[in-house]
C-alpha cells in the first residue's frame, strides 16, 4: 500500500519545488532588488521561514485544499496526482517564462476542475469565501500601499527631508528589510504549503482509512508539512534568481523603507487570510499590486500600466490557471473512462 503513495508524493514534492521558486519572488525580491541581501543567502533564509509558517499557522489553508472544495473522500491516489501534477506543471510554465505565478489560485482551480467532473464541487466554499478574497486582498494591498506612499510618506518627507538617508539609518533599515522579507517567507509557509500538502494529507487518510475528522489527520498533515516545506528551499536556488529579477527591479526602482512597507503589507494580508478562514490567497499579485502602486505613486498610472512587463505579468497569471484547469480536467476524464477513480 505504502508504494503506492510513492507517486503522488514525488508530484507534491515537483510542485514544492516549483512553489519555492514562484514564492522566493513576493518574499525577497524587494531586498533583492535594493541591494541589500546577497543571492546565495536567500535560498536557505527564505526555507528555514517557510518551514516555521507552515507547521505554527499553515493548518487551516491545508484544510480548506484538502477538504472543503472537494470532499476528502474524493481524493484518492489517482485525482491527487493529477490534481498535484496539473498545478506544478503550469507553475512550471511560468517559472520558465520568468513571470511569478500565484500558486494558491492555481491549486484551487486544479481542484475545481475534478471537483465540477464529479459533481462534488463546494460553490459555497469558492463562490462566497475563496474568489471574493482573490479581489479584495490586492485591491487593499495597492490602496494601503497608495495611501502609505502619496499621503504620509510625502507629509513626513516635507516635515523631515533627508531623515532615512543618514548612514545609520540606512544600515538599521537594510536589518528591517531582512526581517519584513522573513516575514513574508513566514506567511507563504502559512499558507501555499497547503497546496501540496492538504490534497496529500485527505489522500493518505482514506488510503489508510483514517477518520479525517481525528486527530490522526492532523498528525498525518503534520508529517506531510514537514516532507514538502523543505523542498521549497531547493526551488528557490533554482528559479528565484529570474522570478526576483523581474519583480524587484523590472516595475520600479525599489528603496528600503518602501520594500519594508511592502513586506509588512502584503506578508500581513496573507497571514490573515490563513489563520482566518484558511483562505488559500496569492502573495504573488499582493506583492505586485503593491510595487504597482508604488510605481504609480512616482510615474503614474500610464506610464507604470504601459508597462510590457506588466502586461506579461497579466497574461500569464490568466494561462497557467486555465492550463491548470483544462489538464487538470482533462486527465480527470482520462482517468474517469480507464476506470481508474475510485468514486
Amino acid at each position: 500500500m505504502f508504494s503506492g503513495l510513492l507517486l503522488p508524493l514525488l508530484v507534491a514534492m515537483f510542485l514544492g519545488l516549483n512553489m519555492g521558486g514562484s514564492g522566493t519572488a513576493p518574499s525577497f525580491a524587494t531586498a533583492f532588488g535594493s541591494g541589500i541581501i546577497r543571492r546565495s543567502l536567500i535560498p536557505g533564509l527564505f526555507g528555514i521561514f517557510v518551514l516555521l509558517g507552515a507547521l505554527l499557522a499553515g493548518k487551516n489553508t491545508s484544510i480548506t485544499l484538502g477538504k472543503e472544495i472537494l470532499p476528502a473522500v474524493s481524493l484518492d491516489y489517482t485525482l491527487t496526482t493529477i490534481i498535484l501534477f496539473s498545478v506544478a506543471l503550469s507553475l512550471l510554465f511560468a517559472n520558465l517564462v520568468g513571470v511569478p505565478q500565484s500558486t494558491a489560485q492555481t491549486t484551487v482551480v486544479a481542484l475545481i476542475a475534478p471537483a465540477h467532473y464529479v459533481g462534488q464541487l463546494n460553490t459555497h466554499k469558492i463562490f462566497y469565501e475563496i474568489l471574493p478574497t482573490w479581489v479584495v486582498m490586492p485591491i487593499i494591498s495597492f490602496g494601503l500601499m497608495y495611501f502609505i506612499t502619496n499621503v504620509i510618506s510625502k507629509k513626513f518627507d516635507l516635515k523631515h527631508p533627508g531623515y532615512f538617508n543618514t548612514e545609520k539609518r540606512q544600515k538599521l533599515f537594510n536589518w528591517v528589510v531582512i526581517i519584513t522579507s522573513c516575514y513574508v517567507a513566514f506567511s507563504i509557509g502559512s499558507n501555499n504549503v497547503a497546496n501540496a500538502a492538504g490534497p496529500i494529507t485527505s489522500m493518505i487518510t482514506n488510503e489508510l482509512h483514517i477518520n479525517p475528522t481525528s486527530q490522526n489527520f492532523v498528525l498525518i498533515m503534520l508529517l506531510c508539512t514537514l516532507i514538502i516545506a523543505p523542498i521549497f528551499a531547493i526551488g528557490s536556488s533554482i528559479f528565484g534568481h529570474k522570478l526576483m529579477s523581474k519583480t524587484g527591479m523590472a516595475i520600479t526602482p525599489i528603496g528600503k523603507v518602501e520594500a519594508s512597507m511592502i513586506s509588512f503589507i502584503t506578508a500581513s494580508l496573507l497571514l490573515t487570510a490563513s489563520l482566518t478562514r484558511g483562505i488559500p490567497t496569492s502573495l504573488v499579485q499582493l506583492n505586485t499590486f503593491a510595487i504597482l502602486a508604488l510605481s504609480v505613486s512616482k510615474v503614474g498610472w500610464k506610464e507604470t500600466f504601459s508597462k510590457k512587463v506588466v502586461k506579461q505579468f497579466w497574461m500569464i497569471w490568466l494561462i497557467a490557471p486555465l492550463i491548470a484547469f483544462m489538464l487538470s480536467y482533462l486527465l480527470t476524464s482520462l482517468a474517469d473512462q480507464a476506470g481508474l477513480l475510485s468514486m
